[in-house]
């Protein structure tokens, strides 16, 4: 069960965080949020999908890791199989809070990552945060913008229709079959078909470039198809 404090130097000065990636440490995880500024970095190992959220946001964005709920393909003895770990998974345990209009960070003291004993110290023996707790913030900061900016993006697929489910069904060698279902990509047909000024004002405001890493990571599929015959086959 997690409890997430504020942190503060006093109180957390002797916490230290696990870096190291592994089941252990919570990231047997299928999927993670993504948004729009980071699907270039993620387009480059993940397939990049959307759900429905059922609230005014509409849709979130998800870099996928595998086919069902606690499976990570990434994750082997080495420990992260990936150059690129998004950020969402980067921040854990820590989480961004605010207090009126200050941002702070909190942290989740029952994470399995949290410890007293070794990982990353937080705060220095003579004051001041670690360098350690400074990539942390940048990595908050950036992702609760980033997270900030999601809404418009999904506005702009839904305006234009450019979202559709899928039904993936997947086969391994051995015959087993495995369907993946309750996702949206980004239909490439109506796309292209879009209007020249429709097309600018997704460029203009940013959009276009996103719309099109995530097309691009679909191919990471055969990708995962692969990662996940070589661990059913071990």
């Amino acid at each position: 069960m997690s409890q997430s404090v504020l942190l503060h130097s006093l109180e957390h000065k002797d916490l230290r965080v696990i870096p190291e990636r592994g089941a252990a440490w919570g990231d047997d995880v299928m999927f993670s949020l993504t948004f729009p500024q980071e699907f270039r970095q993620v387009q480059a190992h993940y397939p990049i999908v959307f759900r429905a959220t059922g609230d005014a946001a509409g849709y979130e964005a998800l870099a996928l890791f595998g086919f069902e709920s606690g499976e990570n393909l990434f994750l082997g003895p080495q420990g992260w199989d990936a150059h690129y770990v998004p950020l969402n998974i980067e921040r854990r345990p820590f989480l961004i809070g605010r207090h009126g209009d200050e941002l702070n960070i909190h942290i989740d003291v029952k994470h399995p990552r949290v410890s007293v004993t070794e990982g990353q110290e937080l705060f220095l023996p003579y004051g001041g945060t670690s360098p350690y707790l400074e990539r942390i913030h940048s990595v908050l900061l950036t992702l609760h913008q980033g997270l900030l900016a999601m809404p418009a993006f999904v506005g702009a697929l839904v305006e234009h229709a450019l979202l559709e489910s899928f039904v993936a069904d997947i086969e391994l060698s051995d015959g087993s079959q495995h369907r993946l279902t309750g996702f949206y990509t980004i239909n490439e047909e109506r796309l292209q078909a879009l209007p020249g000024a429709a097309l600018e004002r997704l460029s203009r405001d940013g959009h276009l470039e996103p719309i099109y890493m995530a097309l691009a990571s679909l191919s990471n599929f055969r990708d995962l198809i692969a990662r996940r015959e070589r661990r059913h086959a071990a």
